[in-house]
């Protein structure tokens, strides 16, 4: 489905009945990524998955997607479905967007999955490493894009997962090279909201991948100690939805109804 706001396109799926959910992609990615889950999830949900700006069928909306940006788009489609609470569950990218969104309207908010994901912002290095990317992205996009996602696996994973990597390469690639730049500056800018994640009196989990290559392990586990965040940890990746995809969707559930 389609809505326009702002003088773009956002894409969006609607399916199910029940409590809302809502599916957040990452950088790269686009509402493809949760086909694999959404038969299970809307089973007695109502399960909505966004494009996010610059990706996939939703159009781009200037030079720099800020989270905030971002998160504008989410709650537009929110509000034309007149959904008053949800869950949300964001990937990566997706996880940063939906902290933007729970600073903006926290009483819509049920409950937060940061998946892959972090509550704060980019160091020093993250951010070069950002422009360094964009420098790439302007020389050849489709050796960045490539590159990029299969660098998001564990080497061991890169084998045995080939044909889902060719698939989030093919997805990958339809994503606009103003879309792929728009969402790194958009990344490097953003606020840190770990004080917010932390004190937040939603629900809140944080799923993380041990040999994550993008995210600090170590920073990510002080950012639960002496929480309620619920923290689910597996062996792999950034990529826990195709390397630990039964166990990740198990956990879902138990988040979803908890």
């Amino acid at each position: 489905m389609i809505l326009e706001h702002k003088g773009i396109n956002i894409f969006y799926t609607d399916e199910g009945k029940g409590d809302v959910i809502v599916l957040l992609h990452g950088f790269l990615e686009n509402a493809s990524m949760w086909r694999p889950f959404i038969p299970e999830l809307s089973l007695n949900n109502r399960v909505i998955a966004l494009d996010l700006l610059g990706h996939g069928n939703t159009e781009c909306l200037g030079y720099i997607h800020s989270m905030e940006l971002m998160a504008e788009a989410v709650e537009a489609v929110l509000n034309h479905l007149k959904i008053k609470s949800a869950t949300f569950i964001g990937h990566s990218m997706g996880g940063y967007v939906a902290l933007a969104f729970a600073e903006r309207k926290p009483k819509v908010v049920n409950g937060l999955c940061l998946m892959n994901s972090t509550a704060s912002d980019d160091t020093q290095i993250k951010k070069e490493n950002r422009d360094r990317a964009i420098l790439a992205v302007k020389q050849n996009h489709k050796t960045f894009i490539r590159m990029a996602v299969s660098n998001l696996f564990m080497p061991k994973n890169r084998t045995v997962f080939t044909n889902d990597i060719n698939n989030t390469i093919e997805e990958a690639l339809k994503t606009p090279l103003q879309g792929i730049i728009a969402a790194l500056e958009g990344m490097k800018i953003r606020k840190d909201r770990v004080n917010l994640f932390q004190s937040a009196l939603f629900k809140k989990m944080l799923i993380v991948g041990k040999n994550d290559p993008v995210l600090d392990y170590n920073k990510l586990l002080s950012q639960v100690k002496n929480t309620n965040i619920e923290w689910v940890e597996f062996p792999d990746g950034h990529m826990s939805h195709i390397e630990n995809k039964d166990k990740f969707l198990q956990y879902i559930m138990y988040f979803i109804e908890k």
